[in-house]
């Protein structure tokens, strides 16, 4: 069964945008993303510059795909976070459900404070999204209802 579309409203965007400065604040990050596991970007902050966000965000989740598939291949489930250490550039990926928390830093941070960050606001962002999909699903359902009072007479009448 297909998932419910998800629709996010302007202060629940906020609430994201504001999970996310502080987290960049917080682990001294260059950029932070919120992305979902299909690749779409929902929000980012941070030092961007001229990144093309929404490569990255395909790739973050392609590769987090990629590894779920090694972790079955090894028996696991799937694996909560992803790291690539470069030498002056990191990028932690922490799985949301379906969506993915990526945070990318340099040597002004250490890789165990992003960990100990992100964990935090993991669990702010997955009550906000928990938030976003229960209001969606109201107000499918609530669409729903409208157009079931619509009888074929109703529609009959308007072409007659």
């Amino acid at each position: 069964m297909a998932e419910t579309p998800i629709v996010i409203h302007e202060h629940q965007f906020h609430k994201i945008k504001s999970v996310l400065a502080r987290l960049c604040v917080e682990c001294a990050a260059r950029a932070v993303f919120l992305v979902d596991r299909d690749g779409q970007p929902i929000a980012f902050n941070g030092e961007i510059g001229n990144m093309d966000t929404t490569s990255f965000a395909s790739l973050a989740a392609g590769n987090v795909a990629a590894t779920t598939s090694m972790a079955r291949l090894i028996g696991e489930d799937v694996f909560p976070a992803v790291v690539h250490e470069g030498e002056r550039e990191s990028i932690f990926i922490s799985v949301i459900g379906r969506s993915l928390l990526v945070v990318v830093f340099d040597e002004r941070s250490t890789l165990g404070l992003v960990k100990l960050r992100t964990k935090k606001a993991s669990f702010e962002i997955a009550a906000i999204l928990e938030q976003i999909a229960h209001d969606s699903e109201n107000q499918r359902a609530s669409q729903n209802n409208f157009f079931s009072e619509i009888t074929d007479e109703d529609i009959d009448s308007l072409f007659s």
